[in-house]
């Protein structure tokens, strides 16, 4: 992997062999064992695409990129990806930051040691989430090799097979229900972004924006950086021994700007509209296909409500995750009282345009979303 603009910001190469070094060995199975699971959960990823389909009313458009692939991938090969899309998505601001870093004395000894100290923190990050993440949708795939140029997928399907197999075996449910009901989650997200051609443009310009709108030195950047690290390991050195300490904010709170601040309300609206659509479907599909459904959702989410250690409670706060969670809970509220209020059709006027979206505010009062745009 070659660095963005000579040092680069993250050593990428670094930041993949520490998050592999780092995470934790996936449940023991057989290698007849995997290949049933891998098949299991392709055969799942199809069927849940037409119970997704029919049950949202929601069909590709003729052109829209409805052949995105299906990736059953091990926990290495979930980081990789990831840092493939990462690479992609903030190349642009690590351009910026390198412009003006070629500027600043000393700027080459920096950015060697900035690469590598930001390539360990992002591995450390990866190898948290690795182990957790049971599926994704992931939008900023790079085009692959195959295609012609400037033809890109719209994205990519992850399942994250050692993970779906854990927790499967933790909640102790029944293997082949759980493996179809996960994939029904994420088998939504493909259609939202294959059904609605613009929202994977909309929803990358939005992030652009927030990264435009940073501007901050690269010694800034290191030190919030450097700030986060020690939030992640624990050495913060200000305050004594039980000490009330001031919690630390997530990795996103770290670098906002005014102007970051109000496109991260927007993107909040769209990621809580997304996730809560997706748990909606899941719910709204699983009784007619996935017999013990409502037994894994309750240990699912006794699983969510239990916590976690010390230290995972904060990596999920650094990583911002409990705001992920609420956006879940958040988002199926509202399209659920959408749905109650002008049913499914009704709903789906979401999808119209990026001004039928709802905003963070309608997030929380779906009434005032059902007037704005019912009422035009």
């Amino acid at each position: 992997m070659t660095s963005v603009g000579g040092a680069g910001m993250v050593d990428w190469n670094l930041a993949v062999a520490t998050a592999t070094r780092l995470m934790r060995p996936g449940p023991e199975v057989s290698r007849d064992e995997a290949r049933e699971i891998v098949a299991e959960l392709r055969r799942h990823a199809k069927a849940a695409e037409e119970h997704v389909r029919a049950y949202t009313r929601m069909i590709p458009e003729e052109h829209s990129p409805a052949d995105t692939p299906v990736l059953v991938v091990d926990r290495p090969g979930w980081v990789k990806a990831n840092v493939e899309g990462f690479r992609e998505l903030l190349k642009p601001l690590f351009e910026k930051v390198q412009e003006r870093r070629s500027g600043t004395p000393g700027g080459a000894v920096l950015g060697a040691v900035g690469g590598k100290v930001t390539g360990v923190e992002l591995g450390m990050l990866l190898s948290f989430m690795a182990s957790r993440v049971l599926g994704q949708y992931e939008t900023f795939a790079p085009a692959g090799r195959d295609l012609p140029a400037g033809e890109e997928r719209g994205g990519r399907l992850l399942l994250v097979a050692p993970n779906i197999v854990h927790v499967e075996r933790e909640l102790d449910v029944e293997p082949h229900d759980f493996r179809l009901w996960v994939t029904l989650h994420e088998e939504t997200h493909r259609t939202q972004f294959t059904g609605v051609p613009w929202l994977n443009d909309h929803l990358k310009g939005e992030i652009q924006s927030f990264l435009s709108e940073t501007d901050v030195d690269p010694a800034t950047m290191l030190e919030r950086l450097r700030e986060a690290a020690q939030s992640l390991t624990g050495n913060r050195q200000d305050g004594a021994e039980g000490e009330e300490r001031e919690e630390s904010p997530s990795l996103v709170e770290l670098v906002q700007t005014p102007g970051q601040r109000e496109v991260l309300g927007r993107l909040t609206a769209v990621m809580s509209l997304l996730e809560g659509h997706a748990d909606y479907v899941m719910d709204g599909v699983g009784p007619q296909v996935v017999p013990s459904v409502a037994e894994i959702r309750e240990k699912f989410q006794q699983r969510r409500a239990r916590g976690a250690s010390r230290l995972d409670q904060a990596l999920r706060k650094l990583l911002g995750l409990d705001a992920k969670l609420r956006q879940y809970r958040d988002g199926e509220r509202f399209v659920r009282a959408v749905v109650d209020e002008v049913g499914m059709d009704g709903f789906n006027r979401v999808w119209t345009s990026p001004n039928t979206l709802p905003t963070k505010a309608e997030i929380a009062k779906p009434a005032d979303w059902i007037a704005r745009v019912h009422r035009a």
